[in-house]
């Protein structure tokens, strides 16, 4: 099967199960007026996620084979449907957990898989997973489940997308707006594959307890609602139907699975074929207390976007004269856009433009760095390296780690992603192309970078409109991307951490989205804050990166 319909529905729950059981039965009614071959329910929808103690939550859990989940089955089976829900499950020993569960067409389990990454207050009642999660083969496709904070960083839809599924299917119990806006459309377009999201909307809360709650988070009551918005998702980001902010509704619409088993760029490029596993390996270790690294509160970075030298080099020289730290200039600026050719002349233009930045760092302040990407010679080879110059030289030589379409002459990779100490914090350099795998952001988070320079070439809209905000969210990084024709900075803030004060801004339902400044002319200039990047604690025992499914995510660097 190629073409079918799929559905997501949104609704709300409360501390009566028998009601949330026939709320679930009703929008599954509603949508199989669609005729849809699927339907996605939120997350925990068997009862509101907040409980008493322990023994209140195992008691308001389901079982397998209880009347909860065979009113559901029923459904599948009388509307030949498969139906995807989420419910705190009962477990041996008195443990819950957050269980995706599958039904097909006949009301048979299919399949199911337990929430890996915890989220704030669920962490002191459920049990995360402890078996890496099945790709589940159908007669719709191949299909991977996950979870609500299971999306909001990479490593969960990619442990599933390298084993090539159709369908990634989220559901969710989220107040913040950034999950719609930002983390659930990036894993379709980073894995090229659809994804269909269901979110609750009404109170996350029982309404005895907002008051209580919102005060703990620091937040306002009004917040404590369901961001709803659910929304099925095309593999190149493009959202297919998206349901309102609040109110129970039902989205669909038709999908050729065909689109989710081309993962070419482009230029030709396949975004899995092209990954490096080995790699990727510290990704899978386990997470150890690292000694803080020395960060500025604040730092000026500057990106430069343009199409001729003269003017590159004058936009440099502007961002020196006005304090910018950090300088990020395009991908193998001033090369031609359409490929390299003559190789021993790219590497003396490279050569010359690293003269040329030197010349104009001479005036700089010991802590200005310049970052750009150069065609250099490698024994009887060639090399695509970053480089990053202080008034020294060259403080960072970052290669190319991922083989693109675009640059077929590079005939050594690097081995590694390194990192270096600036004065006002730790710095990375992603080359080119390797700002489309989130892996390679990870690799730097990994060794505390609190600042990246990206010089890109931008070949999708997804990059910039998603992934690059993408990657300074899930990894508390500072980011400054600089592409000819569509550069940009992305800054982490102080505000982040849902139970501290915010004292930059009131919150406005986006709990991990950066500030944006897009560039507009040849050169942009905006703050980073580098200091921000030591806090990856999203909420109460949830961090961000040392938070991730360490011990299951062998699918990312493991050969498949």
């Amino acid at each position: 099967m190629n073409l079918i319909r799929v559905a997501a529905v949104q609704f709300g729950v409360t501390e009566d199960i028998p009601a949330n059981l026939q709320t679930c039965l009703r929008l599954i009614d509603r949508a199989a007026g669609h005729s849809p071959a699927l339907i996605v329910l939120p997350e925990f929808v068997n009862h509101i996620a907040w409980y008493r103690d322990a023994d209140h939550c195992y008691r308001v859990a389901v079982s397998l084979n209880d009347a909860f989940i065979r009113a559901i089955a029923g459904r599948a089976a009388a509307h030949r449907c498969a139906i995807k829900i989420n419910v705190t499950l009962k477990r041996d020993n008195g443990k819950v957990t957050g269980t995706n569960i599958l039904f097909d067409p006949t009301g048979a389990i299919a399949g199911l898989n337990d929430k890996q990454i915890l989220m704030g207050n669920e962490n002191n009642f459920l049990e995360p997973a402890g078996e890496i999660a099945p790709i589940l083969k159908t007669e719709l496709g191949q299909v991977g489940m996950y979870a609500c904070m299971d999306g909001v960083i990479p490593e969960v839809a990619r442990a599933l997308a390298v084993r090539r599924p159709h369908l990634l299917l989220n559901s969710l119990n989220s107040f913040a707006h950034d999950e719609a806006a930002l983390h659930i459309p990036v894993r379709a377009a980073e894995n090229k594959v659809f994804v269909v999201a269901a979110n609750k909307v009404g109170s996350l809360v029982p309404a005895s307890l907002r008051e209580t709650v919102a005060a703990r988070l620091k937040i306002d009551p009004s917040f404590l609602e369901g961001a709803g918005e659910s929304q099925i998702v095309a593999p190149d980001g493009t959202v297919l139907a998206k349901a309102p902010r609040t109110g129970e509704a039902v989205v669909v619409a038709d999908i050729d699975l065909r689109q989710a088993e081309n993962k070419l760029r482009p230029d030709g490029t396949d975004i899995l074929l092209s990954r490096r596993p080995e790699l990727y390996r510290p990704i899978g270790e386990e997470p150890v207390t690292a000694t803080a690294v020395p960060a500025a509160t604040s730092i000026l970075g500057a990106v430069i976007q343009s199409q001729t030298l003269d003017e590159g080099l004058a936009a440099v020289a502007q961002a020196v004269q006005q304090q910018a730290r950090l300088i990020v200039l395009p991908e193998l600026f001033p090369l031609p856009e359409g490929g390299v050719t003559d190789l021993a002349a790219a590497a003396e233009a490279s050569a010359q433009m690293e003269a040329s930045l030197r010349r104009l760092l001479a005036a700089a302040p010991n802590d200005c760095l310049i970052a750009f990407t150069a065609v250099q010679q490698a024994g009887a080879g060639w090399e695509h390296n970053g480089l990053l110059l202080n008034r020294q030289g060259v403080l960072l030589r970052q290669s190319q780690l991922h083989h693109t379409a675009r640059h077929p002459w590079v005939t050594a990779l690097g081995q590694a992603l390194a990192v270096v100490d600036a004065p006002w914090g730790r710095v990375a350099l992603v080359v080119g192309n390797d700002a489309i795998y989130p892996e390679t952001f990870r690799l730097a988070a990994l060794q505390h970078a609190s600042v990246t320079a990206v010089a890109a070439t931008i070949l999708e809209p997804w990059e910039s409109a998603l992934g690059f905000p993408e990657r300074a969210a899930e990894n508390r990084m500072n980011l400054l991307v600089a592409d000819r024709a569509e550069s940009g900075i992305y800054a982490i803030t102080e505000d982040f951490t849902l139970w501290t004060e915010w004292k930059n801004r009131p919150f406005d339902g986006n709990i991990n989205i950066p500030q944006i400044t897009r560039a507009h002319s040849t050169l942009t200039i905006a703050p980073l804050y580098p200091a921000a990047a030591a806090n990856r604690f999203v909420s109460h025992r949830t961090n961000v990166v040392d938070g991730r499914p360490w011990k299951l995510a062998g699918p990312i660097f493991e050969e498949i």
